[in-house]
């Protein structure tokens, strides 16, 4: 009998992660693209895009924690049976992410100068990022609803539609990049602004794709009558997941950027060095990201059936399972840093940051690897959603954020001993992650 639910286990684990795993691939593929094709074109436009998108990923923020909320109740109302759940679920997840894109594409549109300046003091970084906002925030109108789309196919089965649709807006992506970026096929030569262009024409085709498929007979999909009415009980269940788990990812997202802020300040060597190293951390995570999204399906949809020593047995296995990736994420790291050097055109100063920014990075992987799969796969799949945003509270926002701004502009500490501060955080709080994982109180049933 153990046997066999270990085969189910393993089998249902890599149906769910391979997909999302790729997906992750993709979404960090495009990332890769800008940095690296702008980087052969200058060192400062591959370094203001990469602290322009910094606006994009604390919008990501705001969405994942929302699209998160109802994943975790989709996921549980799934594995019950409840599709009408899972439609109001969709419903509710698109009026909020509608209220946060519409306030992300205004800010890009009418104060890009002024975002830029939170991230970087160089004026020429600040006027190539402000050129790049302006048009990439026509992008952040429609990553939203594309988003919550593709999280409700992941709930309800069809992970591997979803993982088609977002490679195809990412291999597109790609190749728009260069189209525009390098001014291929009788485009103009647009650089930093091409990256930008690439990335809203394909969120277009990401969102038609989505909702082409949709409005297929077996996809759950928004219905109008839905947006004017609802059920206050599920409204109020999505809301004590939803806001701890933004507060949860605003402290990190928020601290995370601050941390790209703190090393853009030091000077554009560092910048340079952090932007080629943030896009590496980047494609290395595409494991624990594709496995941590698949634990908080199969342990949402145990416990939602009712199935709850199994789910607790599920949760025990991924614990074991996010070791693993860290160990294998750490040696990858390290066996791809030499190569990384020889192909990244980088003044000499900054090859020296990225080498130790590297080692940092292969040791930090480890805790990023376990938290990324227990605590937002396992703890929220189960409802366990405010310790994140407590553990964040502490770890980063009281001990590697203060220690990295005043090793960055009071003690003027090396670049290196900053960089290790600001990756503190994910180390220093596995212990007591794993004190709380063993307290079980994630192994609940959510759905009324």
């Amino acid at each position: 009998m153990k046997d066999k639910e270990n085969r189910q286990f393993y089998r249902r684990l890599r149906q769910l992660s391979l997909p999302i795993v790729f997906q992750s691939l993709m979404l960090a593929l495009v990332a890769a693209a800008d940095a690296l094709m702008l980087g052969r074109v200058a060192q400062a436009e591959m370094t203001a895009v990469s602290l322009a998108t910094q606006v994009q990923f604390v919008q990501n923020m705001f969405i994942t924690s929302i699209t998160a909320a109802g994943m975790i109740l989709g996921a549980q109302y799934w594995g019950k049976g409840d599709k009408k759940a899972v439609q109001k679920l969709f419903n509710l997840m698109l009026q909020f992410v509608g209220i946060a894109s519409l306030l992300f594409f205004a800010a890009c549109e009418l104060a890009p100068e002024m975002l830029m300046h939170i991230f970087a003091k160089d004026e020429e970084l600040i006027s190539i990022g402000s050129a790049y906002l302006k048009i990439a925030g026509w992008s952040y109108l429609l990553t939203g609803v594309s988003q919550c789309c593709l999280a409700v196919m992941k709930i309800t089965d069809h992970v591997i539609p979803a993982a088609v649709i977002s490679s195809t807006a990412v291999v597109l992506n790609i190749i728009l990049n260069a189209v525009f970026i390098f001014g291929k096929l009788g485009a103009p030569a647009m650089q930093s602004r091409g990256a930008a262009l690439a990335t809203t024409l394909s969120r277009i085709v990401e969102l038609a794709l989505c909702i082409g498929i949709s409005c297929r007979k077996a996809y759950i999909r928004p219905t109008l009558k839905g947006f004017f009415s609802g059920s206050k009980q599920l409204f109020r269940d999505f809301g004590k997941q939803c806001l701890p788990l933004l507060g949860g990812s605003l402290f990190w997202g928020v601290g995370f950027t601050s941390y790209t802020a703190i090393i853009g300040h030091i000077g554009s060597d560092a910048a340079a060095a952090n932007s080629v190293a943030a896009v590496v951390r980047d494609l290395v995570c595409c494991a624990c990201n594709g496995v941590g999204g698949a634990a908080g399906i199969m342990v949402g949809n145990e416990l939602g059936a009712g199935n709850l020593e199994r789910g607790k047995r599920y949760g025990i296995k991924l614990n074991k399972v996010s070791w693993v990736i860290g160990f294998a994420s750490t040696a990858l790291i390290l066996a791809i840093t030499p190569l990384l050097l020889h192909f990244v055109i980088l003044t000499e100063t900054a090859q020296k940051y990225l080498t130790g920014m590297m080692v940092i990075m292969a040791i930090y992987m480890i805790g990023r690897c376990v938290n990324t799969v227990v605590i937002n796969g396992v703890m929220d799949g189960g409802g366990d959603t405010v310790f994140d945003m407590y553990s964040l509270a502490v770890c980063m926002w009281g001990i590697a954020i203060p220690l990295a701004l005043l090793g960055a502009f009071v003690f003027h500490w090396p670049v290196l001993l900053v960089y290790a501060c600001t990756c503190l955080d994910e180390v220093g709080k596995i212990p007591w992650v794993m004190l709380r994982f063993k307290k079980y109180k994630w192994v609940q049933n959510l759905t009324k």
